[in-house]
C-alpha cells in the first residue's frame, strides 16, 4: 500500500483521538456538574466515547495492516 494511505490513516487516527479526548472532557464536565444535566448527558457521552475509542482502535489496526502489507516477511 502507498504511504499516502498511511498518512491518511494517521490523520484519521489523530481526529479520532481528539474526538475521544473531547468526549471524555465533556463527560467529566457532566459528571462534576451533576443534577439534571449530568443525568441527561453522562450515559450518552459514555456511549459516544466507547464508539470513538472503537473507531480509533480500528484505525490503528488498519495502519498496522497497511504497514505490514507494504513490508511482507
Amino acid at each position: 500500500m502507498s504511504s499516502a494511505m498511511q498518512i491518511f490513516l494517521f490523520l484519521l487516527l489523530g481526529v479520532a483521538l481528539l474526538a475521544v479526548l473531547g468526549i471524555l472532557a465533556a463527560g467529566l464536565y457532566a459528571l462534576f456538574r451533576g443534577g439534571e444535566y449530568g443525568r441527561r448527558w453522562s450515559n450518552k457521552l459514555m456511549q459516544w466515547r466507547v464508539l470513538a475509542q472503537f473507531t480509533a482502535i480500528a484505525l490503528l489496526a488498519a495502519i498496522v495492516w497497511v504497514a505490514r502489507a507494504g513490508h511482507p516477511h
